[in-house]
């Protein structure tokens, strides 16, 4: 690193700057020098180690491509007095060194940018360059280089843009200000810092480097079938195509040992149901040409996938896994989460909306379970599907078990009606709850998108059982009595609980395997087109 020092010496009252060239001069991090050694050209106007307002200005002129982050920085120094931030007396300051290291090795984070005057901050580093930079520009660039780093790292795409492509949920609010201290204070947050990243940033960042050391070892080969005369493998077969299926359920995680073996035995049956489960797949040993066609996507495109999902936990509050008690439903992989004292409580499979009516992306917080729900049948419905059969079918509200209220329709409790046996609310726009179904079978498919925008929970009476499990007035004989389908039973929680419908295409568990699962609503597709439009193939 290039140490900057000023001499100076008062000669018959007046003051002289003297410049040692430093073309020779090597100086590295914490190594002293003679000041003779290496002097950097200082204006005058720099003696104090100050920048001011005025030279903010000058400097965003001479350096438009920053413009975006010209506010962000005048915060920086008005809030320190517009003293220089990166210097100490001597030379950019250690953190400085390792912020530039950070913004060189972007890519580990899931970040495709560049930094605008990429090259004039590499000279800021480079102890042989001759042409220096003027310490105050020097200096604003670092300032520019770690607003760049900030807001493509812990802040990803802004709260506008976020609503424009429908996430609802809480935005993050950082302040680059204090960010910059706390990692000043400590400079080992910039490799992990839960308070500032979303805690599965870290687990997909981890799988990122290991997904790319696959593609760099060229570990990632395609299996070679015949798709004409393919037949479904099962336990026992034999063949090439089980040694290749064998070899990948290895390099990913899901086989400890590559045996080399070409038979489908007992070992490569619990891989495979290892691989199926991450991918929230059946769990049954077939092994379909559909799962070939899976294994052979390829690997730029898991880990374009992997990219994809760490800039969404850069949009989530790191204070969402905090609760006591909160639900998570994620979208893409059919799945709810309660959990409770930092531990999983309770999964359930769910299905959520259809392509026609989509399940929102947002939060809310669940203030009451109902028992035995009338279903409230939404105007949409009537208009667009009740009216028909009622026309064809006189009988048909009475059969369905479904009556006329006040000029809307409503479908009385009982096992079969389309809420099940109960339903879970927390107020919102989008008129949107969990709920139980007497359609159970819809629940082996395997990409569930069947509902009107609800999210349907196949373990829903488990759920509140669950929810109120503290609650000496809810005990399990009254929830069973209340779920019996004749009358309707409210229950106010006595505390709300948090529900945050997410989605997320690939999922990090706490033992480090990743699951990916269909991006049922093409938004990988919009949100890659928005992050990488220029890139045809992310790396």
């Amino acid at each position: 690193m290039r140490n900057f020092t000023l001499f100076s010496a008062i000669i018959t009252f007046s003051f002289f700057v003297f410049s040692i060239d430093s073309a020779d001069a090597k100086t590295n991090v914490g190594n002293e020098k003679s000041p003779f050694e290496n002097v950097f050209k200082i204006s005058k106007d720099n003696n104090s180690g100050t920048i001011n307002a005025e030279s903010i200005s000058g400097f965003f002129k001479k350096y438009p491509k920053l413009k975006k982050y010209q506010k962000d920085v005048e915060d920086l120094y008005k809030k320190r007095d517009y003293k220089m931030i990166w210097h100490d007396d001597k030379s950019v300051s250690e953190f400085g060194a390792l912020l530039y290291n950070k913004v060189k090795l972007l890519s580990e984070q899931g970040v495709k940018a560049t930094m605008p005057y990429m090259p004039l901050i590499d000279d800021v580093f480079n102890e042989n360059v001759t042409e220096d930079l003027s310490p105050t520009d020097a200096d604003l660039l670092l300032s520019n280089m770690y607003v760049f780093y900030a807001s493509n790292v812990y802040s990803g795409v802004d709260p506008q843009t976020l609503k424009k492509i429908g996430w609802y949920l809480p935005a993050k609010s950082i302040s680059y200000d204090r960010i910059l201290d706390s990692l000043m204070g400590d400079p080992d947050r910039l490799n992990k810092d839960e308070n500032l990243l979303f805690s599965q940033y870290y687990k997909l960042q981890s799988v990122l480097k290991r997904y790319r050391n696959i593609e760099k070892n060229n570990l990632w080969k395609k299996i070679d079938i015949d798709a004409a005369t393919y037949k479904d493998l099962k336990p026992f077969d034999s063949g090439t195509v089980v040694k290749q299926i064998r070899e990948r359920l290895f390099v990913v995680g899901d086989l400890a040992r590559d045996s080399k073996s070409s038979l489908y035995d007992e070992e490569m049956m619990a891989g495979v149901l290892k691989y199926k489960k991450r991918y929230g797949l059946k769990l049954n040993y077939a092994f379909t040409k559909d799962h070939i066609d899976q294994l052979n996507e390829p690997i730029a495109n898991r880990i374009r996938t992997i990219m994809l999902n760490m800039e969404r936990c850069r949009w989530i509050p790191t204070d969402l896994a905090k609760a006591s008690e909160y639900v998570m439903v994620n979208i893409p992989s059919f799945r709810l989460i309660y959990v409770k004292n930092g531990k999983y409580d309770l999964v359930s499979d769910v299905f959520v909306g259809t392509r026609m009516t989509e399940t929102v992306i947002f939060s809310g917080n669940i203030d009451r379970i109902v028992f035995s729900p009338y279903w409230y049948v939404p105007a949409s419905i009537i208009k667009n599907e009740l009216k028909l059969k009622m026309a064809e079918d006189k009988n048909y509200l009475a059969d369905h078990n479904m009556e006329w209220n006040g000029g809307n329709v409503r479908q009385k409790p009982g096992p079969k009606n389309s809420l099940g046996l109960v339903k879970f609310m927390f107020p919102n726009p989008n008129d949107i709850y969990l709920h139980d179904t007497p359609a159970k079978s819809l629940f082996e498919f395997e990409k569930r998108i069947f509902s009107h925008g609800c999210i349907n929970v196949k373990e829903a009476k488990e759920l509140a059982l669950h929810m109120l499990k503290d609650d000496p007035d809810w005990p399990v004989d009254k929830i069973n009595s209340a779920m019996s389908g004749e009358k309707e039973t409210p229950c106010m929680l006595k505390k709300k609980i948090p529900i945050y419908i997410g989605y997320f295409t690939a999922w990090v568990t706490d033992d480090g395997e990743i699951g990916f699962y269909p991006d049922v609503y093409d938004r990988d597709k919009s949100l890659d087109k928005l992050l990488y439009s220029n890139d045809a193939v992310l790396q």
